[in-house]
């Protein structure tokens, strides 16, 4: 099962309730394409594995499985699973069996950049498929959100809305599509990774300082968040880039502004995340209206979004204050992109910090939901322990 990011355009920050991760407000995201950024996760379970479940991820056993939001994902969704074999008696008992979960990432894990809502999203998914659940991807939703918020939102593909919900237990806090990719195709992102190292305050815990101790939180969630989730919500439908661009980079700084005024203070964004913002200012200005936007989860990579008909424009600036060696350039989506001059840039320190602090690019699109294959991680890593190919 290949599971994708989805990177948000309005902002997820602050639970209500931290067991169910249930979330303060609403939130939309975009998923992006797993032709470039996935998780890839295979599920097996037999009565002859002798438990208990075992998680590897990239190559590496992970004390996740043991943990209380993967443990409540396996939960529901044995339960599902042993209701249908109930209702079946001659149907193996698959809901009884150890699991053995392989996951890997093509991406930089814990940095900033959604893994863990890639990763349960995957999890959810495969699992899902294995034990041949009829649940839709709005009903696993409500399953993925207990292991990663976020991750909610990337059982679909295109432009997704993780609603808030209302009730206590959570039953209605869960995904839908808003648009499918093919809604707005166009729309592109460039990744600039200014660090793959894990990130020193944890998501988690970080929406539990700033819920316990920022002044501007409250204020944030109960009005200016659902206002600019209507206003997103008209962007996308009326397919309004510069609207869409504006409140994405207003939602990101106001996301940030509530992380330095938590207590202590949470920085997310070092030097290259600011050199990135005034690069994206720059092209925007030397074009007279919004034609790039950037936007940071919880870490210092930027993901800035614009339309293919800007690349040139967008791209092919970063292009020009960046290393020519990083390995993102000579992608099949970034080879035939030309570096232009920024003038406004030239002589700014942010071009040296940029240059020396981007350590790698990965240009990607609007991208469809999971999907599945036939690769399965756990048969290979069974054949090299046995010594085959």
């Amino acid at each position: 099962m290949f599971c994708v990011l989805g990177y948000p355009g309005r902002e997820y920050w602050g639970k209500r309730d931290v067991k169910l991760n249930l979330p303060t407000n609403s939130s939309l995201s975009v998923t992006l394409s797993q032709d470039d950024l996935r998780t890839h996760t295979t599920a097996y379970c037999s009565a002859k594995f002798p438990g208990p479940d075992t998680l590897s991820l990239n190559g590496a056993p992970s004390e996740e499985v043991t943990s209380s939001r993967t443990q409540a994902c396996l939960r529901e969704l044995r339960s599902l699973r042993a209701a249908i074999e109930s209702a079946h008696p001659l149907l193996p008992p698959l809901s009884t069996y150890p699991l053995n979960i392989v996951s890997t990432n093509n991406f930089p894990t814990a940095a900033g950049l959604a893994s863990s809502a890639a990763g349960f999203a995957a999890l959810v998914r495969a699992v899902a498929d294995l034990y041949e659940l009829p649940a839709s991807a709005t009903e696993l939703s409500r399953i993925a959100r207990q292991g990663s918020g976020s991750a909610c939102r990337s059982l679909f593909g295109g432009y997704v809305a993780w609603q808030m919900g209302l009730e206590a237990d959570g039953s209605d806090s869960v995904a839908v599509q808003m648009a499918p990719a093919t809604h707005w195709p166009e729309m592109c992102a460039l990744i600039l990774v200014a660090s793959a190292e894990k990130k020193d305050v944890s998501s988690t815990a970080g929406m539990q300082a700033t819920v316990a101790t920022s002044a501007l939180f409250a204020t944030r969630a109960q009005d200016v968040v659902p206002a600019r989730m209507e206003e997103m919500q008209r962007a996308i439908r009326d397919k309004d880039f510069e609207s869409f661009g504006r409140i994405t980079m207003q939602e990101s700084n106001s996301f940030h502004a509530t992380c330095l005024d938590t207590y202590p203070p949470i920085c997310y964004l070092n030097d290259v995340s600011r050199a990135a913002m005034r690069f994206v200012e720059a092209i925007n200005r030397s074009t007279g209206k919004v034609i790039a936007a950037y936007t940071f989860d919880a870490g210092p990579n930027a993901v800035i979004y614009y339309l293919k008909e800007s690349e040139e424009k967008v791209v092919g600036v970063f292009k020009s204050y960046t290393r020519t060696a990083l390995s993102g350039w000579r992608s099949s989506r970034a080879r035939h992109v030309m570096p232009i001059m920024c003038d406004e840039m030239g002589h700014d320190s942010a071009a040296r910090t940029l240059r020396d602090g981007v350590c790698d690019v990965i240009l990607t699109v609007v991208g469809d939901g999971p999907r599945r294959t036939d690769q399965h991680l756990a048969e290979d890593r069974r054949r090299k322990d046995q010594g085959e190919a």
